[in-house]
């Protein structure tokens, strides 16, 4: 039996009310990406930016338990990175890349989120609609944290 797979976009724009530098640190701080990431149980450095993660999604078909690594990579210091997520479940697997770009705005931060990801198993035959908005919640649900860490 073939696999089914398929590619999914994910974009995002979010503002916070907080100077780049202090957005930057907070995206930089393990501490901070195991508390925000949704679901996450455990997040394991391996390296200075690569870390094992666990992690408990409850989201339509996404549902379950998944194991896998997010690395940070190709940093420009407040300016952007490029994160990797691979991870695997009962459900299926996925394996993303995105860019995260910071810039200046109204006295705040704008995180912009440009990246795409491939899915594959049962997680797959739900389609890209269903992952789209799943992913669009779990991207909101970790930015909503992130701007409430920040700005207190």
């Amino acid at each position: 039996m073939i696999e089914r797979s398929f590619g999914l976009k994910v974009e995002g724009a979010f503002t916070i009310d907080a100077e780049r530098e202090r957005v930057w640190d907070m995206l930089m701080t393990p501490e901070t990406l195991a508390g925000c990431i949704p679901g996450c149980e455990s997040f394991e450095p391996v390296d200075e930016d690569t870390y094992n993660i666990a992690m408990r999604v409850g989201v339509a078909a996404v549902r379950g338990n998944y194991t896998g690594s997010v690395t940070i990579a190709d940093k420009q210091h407040r300016e952007s990175y490029r994160m990797v997520v691979q991870g695997r479940g009962r459900g299926g697997s996925v394996r993303g890349e995105g860019v995260l770009t910071l810039s200046d705005i109204n006295g705040g931060t704008q995180v912009s989120v440009v990246g795409d990801a491939q899915v594959t198993g049962v997680v797959a035959r739900v389609g890209q609609r269903l992952m789209g908005n799943a992913s669009r919640m779990l991207m909101n649900q970790f930015f909503n944290c992130l701007k409430s860490k920040i700005e207190g």
